[in-house]
């Protein structure tokens, strides 16, 4: 026991360390409102501050609308043909055993009904795939079990750990540690010492990949989740609409601290995304705006 308090002490210290080396970039981007995280009690889809996730749930309501149309529709029927064709109200029971309009109907309605729903869900489906015009680029790589942000065209790199990770629960030292990084105590297990920051309003191009294991990138309130495939890139878009925090966390079960790998993403205005770039290119080593990249 006293051994796994050293490490746990060792992994607490060594992680406190690295948070303080790779987040004063992000020490202007405290006292944005929390808006994208779950919450004690709740049952439906956090706020959608994207296209893709409004239309996402507006496809869940029109489908379970339909679903619930059709689980009254058959308990209707099945109440009627007990009421009228029991023993007591039916004594002689019907001897065919085969209707062909009814045949008819219940194999061409689900197929109405089908055609219905893919109408509406495919070219939403298809929208989370077909990338427009991008204002920013983002590749993220999942690792075991943290989370790599890349700005390609500025050179910025960095990981993001959880807040508290190595801890043995919420101490009074992991406590301080959200207080100094702007989160809330009931935000443990969903914050990172260092988050994806993206402007309002621009589109941005995510580019996904694994390093080790399959991971998975959701951010619920974007209405975006992709998996990290090991030597594949995928890409998923997004354009919030809305100042604040989001959360999101690893959805591929990657290893035994999987739970343990939050994806935070700030969302500010351009100006203050301008003053975090340039911050972050000076302390990720990052390619200045005034540089202009060779290419052949």
């Amino acid at each position: 026991m006293r051994m796994t308090s050293l490490i746990r002490g060792f992994l607490s210290v060594v992680f406190g360390l690295m948070a303080a080396t790779v987040t004063l970039a992000q020490d202007g981007l405290t006292g944005l409102e929390s808006i994208g995280k779950p919450v004690p009690g709740g049952m439906g889809f956090q706020p959608a501050v994207t296209e893709l996730a409004r239309d996402g749930h507006w496809l869940d309501g029109m489908v379970h609308y339909i679903m619930a149309a059709i689980t009254i529709f058959v308990t209707l029927l099945l109440v009627w043909v007990v009421i009228r064709y029991n023993h007591r109200a039916n004594k002689e029971a019907a001897r065919f055993t085969h209707h062909t309009m009814v045949e008819i109907v219940w194999t061409l309605l689900p197929i109405v009904i089908l055609i219905v729903i893919g109408s509406f869900s495919l070219p939403i489906l298809f929208k989370q795939l077909e990338i427009p015009e991008s204002d920013l680029t983002v590749k993220v790589t999942g690792n075991q079990w943290y989370w790599t942000y890349e700005y390609p065209e500025s050179g910025v790199v960095f990981d993001s750990f959880m807040i508290g990770e190595g801890a043995p629960g919420l101490t009074e030292e992991v406590k301080a540690d959200l207080a100094a990084y702007g989160y809330a105590e009931d935000e443990y297990l969903l914050a990172a010492d260092t988050a994806m920051v993206v402007p309002v309003g621009a589109v941005v191009r995510v580019q996904i990949a694994a390093s080790d294991v399959n991971h998975s990138f959701a951010v619920p309130a974007f209405g975006i989740k992709m998996d990290a495939i090991v030597g594949r890139l995928n890409e998923i878009w997004f354009e919030v609409d809305r100042e604040g925090v989001y959360f999101g966390q690893c959805s591929e079960l990657c290893g035994k601290n999987h739970s343990y790998m939050p994806i935070v993403v700030k969302a500010v205005s351009q100006e203050v995304y301008d003053q975090w770039l340039a911050g972050a290119i000076e302390e990720y080593a990052g390619i200045p705006a005034s540089v202009q990249v060779a290419s052949n």
